[in-house]
């Protein structure tokens, strides 16, 4: 795994302009090289060190940072072709060799090092290939929200290595946590651990940088944001719930009842708002809070269909912000104003809006109606009060999902909408490799059923 790392590390420094193509080409084969490495019969012994190894939890999640790394690529294939940029190529390769080694990381503190690492190619690509002056604002948000989260979480590491003289996750307990005599000194350890990982998903109440962030970024930073950096919160949670058992069982609760409020509240935003990608911002946060609290009710179904929900929203909704930007290349505007009756214009792609808006409200055969049926089922057993939560928690998803749909394939055509270019092939062979793995993967799902309960 080590020489893969090396190998895209070291793609940074071999390619012209004229070979732009190989570094797709090498990163997927690398990618391939990776999948060859699956074994489901021995999954957490697979590549044993002791700072890094990756397990059933870690694999599938680098596996879809390679996919959606390579798309994002493909995605400015005709931006680097025509006015090539060797930084831009740089920063996303060394964005994939941050979050692998972010997967990868058995130790807390490397883990730590990682999950912070990664934000800064995501803020030099918003800085430096935003398309409005107010990127500036938005990645300074981003900045100080991820700081301001990850400091108590820091304080916290060097605490538990003071106690426990070990950072390997695979050496600590810290149920001992729960004998201590001060209700506040619980409270605070909970808190302080888990409120870079709220803030990195993000739950509700922490969320304002997230659609300033994916407003000002460039097509593969919110690809990149939507796909994979929010899971590096809910890898976090999944991680130290390992050793944190009792710490969760005492105050999850809280955290459950505030990320499904938080959840409703936002999904009735989405029906309020007149940007195409601030709705598919938000309708993250709404598949997020539900994710965290099915996670957070410690049953394995919670586990697991949070697990699958994480590989088929990072795929949903990186495919509809790609979906949006083709509108804006072409309309130049993300308003449901003006993006209006382009069934009539471009009726293949209103095919392909149609079938990601029914994946994003969990139609099947997709990955997200296997994934909310675990996580309703678990919540529910949890407690019958939840029932409430996720009626209307679905239809308000549904909601603002047909309303993406409607709004922009129908309507009065605007008559200044007719001179534009087409869609090409390239165009519709991301979209189909967004497609593919959401609703095909369902026909194989017992490889995530080798999610390990722990």
């Amino acid at each position: 795994m080590l020489k893969l790392m090396l190998m895209i590390f070291f793609l940074n420094f071999m390619f012209k302009k004229k070979y732009i193509f190989l570094n797709h080409l090498i990163l997927m084969i690398i990618m391939f090289m990776f999948l060859m490495k699956m074994n489901l019969n021995n999954f957490y012994y697979n590549n044993i060190f002791y700072m890094f190894m990756y397990d059933n939890i870690s694999y599938f999640l680098i596996l879809l940072s390679f996919w959606i790394i390579i798309l994002s690529n493909l995605a400015n294939f005709n931006f680097l072709k025509n006015n090539y940029n060797m930084y831009f190529v740089f920063i996303l390769n060394n964005l994939l060799f941050f979050l692998i080694l972010c997967f990868l990381s058995m130790n807390l503190l490397f883990f730590y090092i990682f999950f912070e690492s990664s934000i800064i190619p995501v803020l030099l690509l918003i800085m430096g290939w935003g398309m409005q002056i107010d990127r500036l604002q938005s990645s300074m948000y981003l900045l100080l929200y991820t700081l301001f989260g990850s400091l108590p979480l820091f304080m916290m590491i060097m605490l538990i290595y003071k106690n426990f003289f070990s950072l390997m996750f695979m050496f600590l307990n810290m149920n001992l946590l729960n004998n201590l005599n001060y209700y506040l000194m619980n409270y605070l350890t909970f808190i302080f651990m888990i409120l870079g990982f709220l803030i990195k998903m993000p739950m509700y109440f922490f969320h304002l940088w997230l659609p300033k962030a994916h407003v000002e970024a460039p097509i593969s930073g919110s690809m990149i944001l939507a796909g994979v950096m929010l899971k590096l919160g809910s890898y976090g949670l999944i991680r130290l719930m390992i050793f944190m058992k009792y710490l969760f069982m005492n105050f999850n609760l809280y955290i459950i009842n505030l990320s499904l409020i938080g959840g409703i509240y936002a999904s009735m935003m989405c029906l309020n708002i007149n940007d195409y990608k601030i709705i598919v911002a938000y309708s993250s946060i709404v598949h997020m809070s539900s994710l965290m609290s099915s996670m957070l009710t410690l049953n394995y179904w919670g586990y697991l269909g949070s697990y699958i929900m994480m590989i088929s929203h990072g795929l949903c909704s990186s495919s509809l912000f790609y979906l949006v930007n083709l509108n804006y290349e072409r309309t130049h505007s993300r308003s449901l104003n003006i993006n209006k009756g382009l069934i009539n214009i471009l009726p293949s792609l209103s095919l392909w809006w149609f079938l990601i808006c029914i994946i994003n409200m969990s139609a099947p055969p997709s990955m997200n109606l296997i994934s909310e049926i675990m996580m309703f089922n678990s919540l529910i057993t949890w407690s019958y009060y939840m029932i409430l939560y996720m009626l209307i928690l679905s239809f308000f998803s549904s909601c603002y999902s047909i309303m993406i749909f409607s709004f922009s394939q129908h309507g009065k055509l605007n008559f200044n909408l007719f001179n534009f270019k087409m869609i090409n092939c390239m165009e519709f062979f991301i979209i189909i490799l967004h497609w593919i793995p959401l609703n095909f993967i369902i026909l194989n799902l017992n490889l995530m059923f080798y999610f390990k309960y722990y």
